[in-house]
């Protein structure tokens, strides 16, 4: 009996020894623990966003910026790859010249230079001027352009010769200009309201000069553009006479419009002769005032009975 069970305990033993090492054989080895662990390496460029929302005139500071990494085909040309080169030196921050979100990749376009204020000159466009006009509450469209607007100049002048003739005449001096300002108020985000006194457009060099001249010969006053609409329209100049029904736009040259229409000419209609009317021969022109009236004169042939 105990041979039996000896013989037992024996088979048993080699049993378990031979599945262990089958088990040993056919069960892959493990790896490691640090070969479980996976690197995550960091893919793209670095490039500094903010880190919350960021109003107009607001300073930034270290903890307002955070770095991300992009890939360098999505990363905007003059994006910023370090914090210090966004900041500057320390204790002078750049501020907002305009707001930023959350998320947004950092522009040199949307920051001052280090230890700057918000100021006008950093919003100026490449090659563009910033020139001020004085506006009166229906000159500057009743307050309601606000900087970032488009607007158009327009120039109201006298293009008399003669004092008794008064020769009113109007040209639509500048075409969608950008509104950099509206008095002191230069916050894009604005929808501030105001009777302003003042105006300042981003122009081109050559418009500047037109808006230097243009207040010592007239009278300037802003056409408030739609939103987003940028295209440039045929305005020819335009006589006070031209406003009656009828009457067309003027030629590009408001002095040979206005001697044009003062000038006598021919109706086209050949003398009739009408029981009991008089016979209505040449047409003529004439200026009472500003406004100008055709009106026919009878024929040589009435006053001779033919």
């Amino acid at each position: 009996m105990r041979t039996a069970t000896i013989i037992s305990l024996g088979a048993s033993a080699l049993l378990g020894i031979g599945a262990l090492v089958v088990a040993k054989t056919m069960t892959p080895a493990r790896p490691p623990a640090a070969a479980l662990r996976v690197e995550h390496v960091p893919t793209g460029v670095p490039v500094v966003v903010a880190r919350r929302d960021m109003a107009y005139g607001a300073k930034l500071g270290p903890d307002d910026l955070t770095l991300v990494n992009l890939p360098s085909a999505d990363v905007p040309a003059g994006a910023y790859s370090t914090i210090a080169a966004a900041v500057g030196l320390p204790g002078s921050p750049p501020v907002a010249i305009a707001p930023i979100a959350a998320h947004e990749v950092l522009l040199p376009a949307k920051v001052s230079g280090p230890g700057a204020r918000a100021s006008l000159s950093a919003g100026i466009a490449d090659g563009m001027r910033a020139y001020t006009i004085r506006v009166s509450d229906t000159a500057g469209v009743g307050g309601h352009a606000l900087p970032g607007d488009r607007v158009d100049v327009v120039l109201t002048r006298d293009m008399s010769t003669d004092k008794a003739v008064r020769r009113m005449a109007a040209f639509l001096l500048i075409q969608n200009a950008r509104v950099l300002g509206m008095d002191l108020n230069l916050d894009q985000t604005s929808t501030r309201s105001v009777e302003p006194r003042t105006a300042t457009l981003e122009v081109t060099p050559q418009d500047a000069e037109k808006l230097a001249l243009a207040p010592e010969t007239g009278t300037l006053t802003l056409a408030l553009r739609r939103n987003g609409a940028a295209e440039i329209a045929p305005a020819p100049a335009i006589l006070a006479s031209n406003l009656a029904p009828g009457h067309g736009v003027m030629a590009a040259d408001p002095g040979e419009a206005v001697s044009r229409a003062a000038r006598p000419r021919s109706s086209g209609h050949r003398a009739v002769r009408h029981s009991g009317e008089p016979v209505y021969g040449t047409g003529v022109i004439i200026v009472n005032g500003s406004p100008a009236s055709a009106v026919k004169a009878p024929g040589a042939g009435a006053a001779a009975g033919a």
